[in-house]
């Protein structure tokens, strides 16, 4: 019991902030590009309430992978819907990768303040668990950026796509959408692209960014994985 609140307690902040900025960041852009639904709606906010998707969150402490509930976008508000939707749908994994680069500057400031700071001090007890929930933070915001990266219809990828492609390859790309979500699943659970591309290219460009810091991430795995 102990093992599992630890692990909530290192998983629920950073996760929850980036799958709920992810979805602000879409709202957001499309509020720029004229659509206000999300912002009427009161989703331009960061109270985790308005956003948390039961199964995502579950997920998100069971697997390390998980989602809020889509901001609604009206498309026909957009004033270039093609190329705005893509615009908008980009926004979320920007923002996700935006977030892991700021973690990899934090992790790495906080591993000087630990060389810093005299063994012992008062700060220590609140050093430790902080670095590992930037570590998380790191990881977490890496894998939603690039799942969400993945040309599938409904991820942001496929709507990406759908912006770039000639109206009429668009159109194609449209009529897989009704059954995007079992595509993904599909995709994620029975090919080997998540464990042999996407955990792979997440572990390279983490310890890549981590630098220095690389050991504290692989302690977090190790804690998180730990039974």
């Amino acid at each position: 019991m102990e093992q599992t609140l630890l692990k909530l307690s290192i998983m629920l902040v950073p996760g929850l902030l980036a799958v709920v900025l992810h979805e602000v960041a879409h709202g957001w852009t499309a509020d720029r590009f004229g659509d206000p639904t999300a912002r009427l709606l009161g989703r331009l906010t960061l109270n985790p309430l308005k956003h948390i998707d039961p199964i995502g969150l579950l997920m998100l402490l069971l697997v390390g992978f998980g989602w809020a509930r889509p901001v609604p976008v009206s498309v026909g508000n957009l004033r270039h819907p093609r190329r705005d939707m893509a615009w908008v749908a980009f926004s979320g994994p920007a923002t996700n990768l935006l977030l892991a680069v700021l973690a990899a500057g934090l992790l790495r400031g906080l591993g000087l303040w630990a060389v810093a700071l005299p063994a012992g001090g008062l700060l220590a007890p609140v050093l430790e668990p902080l670095t590992l929930m930037v570590a998380f933070a790191l990881y977490i915001n890496l894998i939603l950026a690039l799942v969400n990266l993945l040309p599938l219809p409904p991820l942001d990828g496929g709507r990406v796509l759908a912006g770039l492609l000639p109206e009429r390859a668009a159109a194609l790309l449209a009529r897989v959408e009704p059954f995007g979500f079992m595509l993904v699943i599909l995709v994620l659970f029975f090919t080997p692209i998540w464990r042999q591309v996407l955990l792979p290219v997440a572990g390279m460009l983490t310890a890549w960014l981590a630098g220095p810091q690389w050991p504290v991430v692989e302690r977090t795995f190790s804690l998180l994985l730990r039974p």
